[in-house]
């Protein structure tokens, strides 16, 4: 588990989940944009429920390791591989830009139906 601070708060979320969330906010930062991605995390109380954070060239996003001394780590490990791969899909649309047709999507709230 990894604690993401963010904006003077934190949230907890899995590993893979953090470690794809800062890695896009480094490619929307070097490509001088800004999105918004929902992700999961896990509540105080143990339960799972969802952040939705706006990450760009502004974002200051700090994470670390979960402590053995965090509730929710005893829970378990928080895993969301559609998540994950949604995220390194987005990386990889920033870092091999490809001119669009017209069946394809125009904004990024398309890229879900795409």
């Amino acid at each position: 588990m990894e604690r993401i601070h963010y904006a003077g708060d934190s949230i907890l979320t899995g590993t893979d989940i953090a470690r794809a969330l800062l890695d896009y906010a480094h490619a929307l930062a070097l490509a001088d944009q800004s999105d918004t991605v929902d992700i999961p995390v896990r509540r105080e109380d143990g339960t799972v429920g969802t952040a939705n954070m706006l990450i760009g060239p502004a974002s200051q996003l700090v994470s670390e390791s979960g402590s053995a001394d965090d509730e929710a780590d005893e829970a378990g490990e928080l895993r969301n591989d559609e998540v994950v791969a949604d995220m390194r899909r987005r990386i990889a649309l920033l870092h091999n830009p490809r001119p669009m047709t017209d069946d394809e999507p125009r904004s990024r709230d398309d890229l879900d139906e795409y």
